[in-house]
């Protein structure tokens, strides 16, 4: 067994080793913990930095485990693999240094960080899953995982929103579990193939796979956050500021997000998929969802909350894109799952700030807030410059390639939807931003915390600056090599629209 093998396994255990380690860790012993964490978090970045190279340049990265008769554990890495591998490795790293500075004097420190560990090993797992099977048994391991994150606080909140999101990702579960061996019944396989491997099922069972489209789409669309599946979401943000930021940005709605590529496209196939006439209906589902997220987000004052629709709205850009099915907006679905993450952990590293040293909860609690923390402010106003399409931040750059692909696909409707999102993320971030910027601040803080000349901890700054950083880089340089949206026309290039 070489490199080829050993390399995915060392990203998958690069996290699920230390996550073991932590969990037998005393309270008291913070300097292994943080030791274990950034050990493994460096890890993990340098061997998928890698792989990044090896696949670049053709190398192919598989790992396959005995498991069932007839059916192995496989983890496989391409291109579409590593754009998650990467999103979820190098925001795992700012977010244990954020996570490290946030609960700094909070119990249960060894507990958190154990199932943190297990949550983006679940999440890589998730990215490099090679069939079906792999995908279904890490999927559920990121539900195992990031429940006791969500109820970390253990409050009655916590814990009723814990209940929520159980109910929802178990159900969600079951119903993907379920597809996919009734797919394994019909197909006799279950690996991911680049236009799908249902195709030569032809006609004959036209019904069933439209069941079964069905069945694993919405199973995925739970932790997509697709309407009407999205309650549990604005609902889990009583949890921790780090663990809103995994939620939202790198592990559980982008692992939804990507399992609708994953299913679209190498399950099914796009072209095949749209010959059963599921295509269309998914887009609309995900328009709906676009608008509705952005219309709830409107009437939010809690800042978490509004936040939490706007991710509602915001990664249903990747379904839009996708369910389209043209190569230019699949190229901005794709790339938006990278520039959705930078720019929402972004906002939520802010809004995490903004509740450890002030106590601010609520966006009527934001006046005068730029000129206490203006880093944090202007970081904040970077990701809501982003979500809104402002050039020259990320945002732009997806909105710009739906519009162009959903023009190019004769899906005009879609280019109105765009622009009616766009509107309402105006709607509710300019009212935040100028409150924060331009309303005199109030004679007192809801709580404020002594971090005396210092706006705030450096490990609570460092992170969303560096990511606010990303976001106007990864536009501004969008046609650089490696960018994401190169990497998203390789995947497009190389394994969605083969020759």
């Amino acid at each position: 067994m070489n490199g080829t093998f050993w390399l995915p396994m060392l990203v998958l255990g690069s996290s699920l080793l230390p996550g073991l380690l932590i969990f037998f860790l005393a309270e008291d012993r913070s300097g292994i913990r943080t030791l274990l964490n950034l050990a493994g978090a460096v890890a993990k970045l340098l061997a998928v930095l890698w792989m990044l190279w090896g696949v670049y340049n053709g190398v192919a990265y598989e790992a396959r485990l005995p498991f069932l008769p007839g059916l192995d554990l496989v983890l496989r890495v391409g291109p579409l693999s590593l754009l998650f591998v990467v999103l979820s490795t190098g925001l795992w790293l700012l977010t244990t240094i954020y996570a490290i500075g946030y609960l700094e004097r909070s119990p249960h420190r060894s507990r958190f960080f154990g199932f943190f560990s297990l949550c983006v090993t679940a999440t890589v797992g998730v990215a490099m899953a090679g069939n079906l099977l792999t995908f279904v048994l890490f999927y559920e391991l990121l539900t195992l995982a990031t429940y006791p994150l969500v109820v970390h606080r253990g409050s009655e909140a916590a814990r009723q929103a814990g209940q929520v999101y159980l109910a929802h990702t178990l159900f969600g579960g079951a119903l993907l579990l379920a597809g996919t061996v009734w797919l394994y019944t019909l197909t006799g396989t279950l690996e991911f193939t680049p236009r799908g491997f249902v195709s030569h099922l032809g006609e004959t069972h036209r019904g069933s796979l439209i069941a079964i489209f069905a069945l694993t789409v919405v199973g995925v669309g739970v932790k997509a956050a697709l309407v009407p599946l999205h309650s549990w979401l604005p609902r889990a943000m009583v949890a921790p500021a780090p663990v809103s930021a995994l939620l939202h940005a790198v592990a559980v709605v982008k692992a939804g997000a990507f399992g609708v590529v994953r299913l679209l496209y190498d399950v099914f196939g796009a072209e095949f998929a749209a010959s059963l006439g599921v295509t269309g209906p998914l887009a609309v589902v995900a328009g709906a969802t676009i608008l509705y997220g952005s219309l709830r987000a409107l009437y939010q004052d809690d800042l978490k909350r509004r936040l939490a629709f706007s991710t509602v709205s915001q990664v249903a850009y990747i379904t839009l894109g996708v369910a389209i099915a043209g190569p230019l907006a699949t190229i901005g679905g794709l790339v938006h799952l990278v520039h959705q993450g930078v720019m929402k952990i972004t906002l939520f590293f802010c809004a995490g700030n903004l509740a450890e040293t002030l106590g601010i909860h609520k966006v009527s609690e934001m006046c005068g807030v730029g000129r206490r923390m203006p880093w944090t402010m202007a970081a904040f106003t970077v990701g809501a410059f982003g979500m809104i399409g402002l050039p020259p931040v990320a945002g732009f750059v997806t909105k710009w390639y739906l519009g162009i692909g959903a023009l190019e696909a004769g899906q005009d409707w879609a280019v109105y939807v765009l622009a009616g999102s766009s509107l309402l993320n105006a709607a509710y971030f300019l009212p935040i931003l100028h409150v924060a910027w331009f309303r005199p601040p109030p004679p007192a803080w809801p709580h404020e915390h002594d971090f005396g000349p210092r706006e705030t901890a450096w490990a609570l700054l460092l992170p969303p600056v560096v990511t606010a950083i990303l976001s106007v880089a990864v536009g501004l340089f969008a046609a650089a090599p490696f960018s994401p949206l190169e990497w998203a026309t390789l995947i497009a290039e190389r394994e969605f629209y083969l020759p």
